[in-house]
């Protein structure tokens, strides 16, 4: 079974040479600090960032540079600042090629649920909206099961909805998924957890076709 620091290095084996990558809240801001240094990526933050790097060491935060998040950040040699509407603009006109997203509830035709539990008090959906809508590539980083063990990899989402039908891959703490025409495709199993267990800890139906590998991290 995977922590959140596994989750964001098994996700940071997606990060293609030349892509620029959206980072949501959460587990995906890991993902930065475990990409390969021999390739060259962009990442961007909505609140107006390109040109994230890895979070900076204890001591060296600037309260001034930071993420969507409102977490410290550094940034890479040419890195730039803009405001929030040129920002969405890149987003908006799909100048983004890889968006990496936490979420509650993700379910077998690709809806996501990230921004909002009935009865709990928050701010707006922010940009997730604009994200799900606008990114042909969205890669879920998640727990696969809550607090209380129940599944939240499921037939159809019980929250409300971010997006509908556009996430493509899962990554949690037991196994990579793709999302298929068909549902969900088990791709690879994390180190020391069985095809089993994860089918009991998954409410939705698994395509499982061979062997299932482990995750390489």
């Amino acid at each position: 079974m995977l922590g959140k620091e596994d989750i964001a290095k098994r996700i940071a084996k997606e990060v293609k040479d030349g892509y620029y990558v959206n980072l949501g809240i959460g587990i995906p801001t890991l993902v930065a600090n475990y990409v390969r240094t021999d390739i060259s990526v962009e990442f961007q933050s909505e609140n107006g960032v390109l040109g994230m790097g890895p979070f900076p060491f204890e001591g060296e935060e600037d309260a001034d540079i930071i993420n969507a998040g409102k977490q410290t950040i550094t940034t890479l040699p040419g890195a730039s600042f803009f405001d929030s509407a040129f920002s969405f603009g890149m987003i908006r006109s799909q100048k983004v090629d890889l968006t990496i997203l936490g979420a509650m509830e993700v379910s077998e035709n690709g809806d996501i649920a990230n921004w909002k539990i009935p009865g709990k008090m928050v701010k707006g959906m922010g940009g997730a909206m604009d994200l799900v809508a606008s990114a042909e590539n969205i890669i879920v980083a998640m727990m696969h099961v809550n607090k209380a063990g129940e599944s939240k990899i499921l037939k159809r989402c019980t929250l409300p909805l971010t997006g509908v039908g556009c996430v493509k891959k899962v990554v949690t703490e037991l196994a990579v998924m793709e999302i298929t025409p068909q549902g969900f495709k088990l791709l690879e199993r994390a180190p020391g957890v069985s095809v089993e267990h994860i089918i009991a800890s998954t409410e939705a139906d698994l395509i499982i076709e061979g062997d299932i590998p482990e995750m390489v991290i």
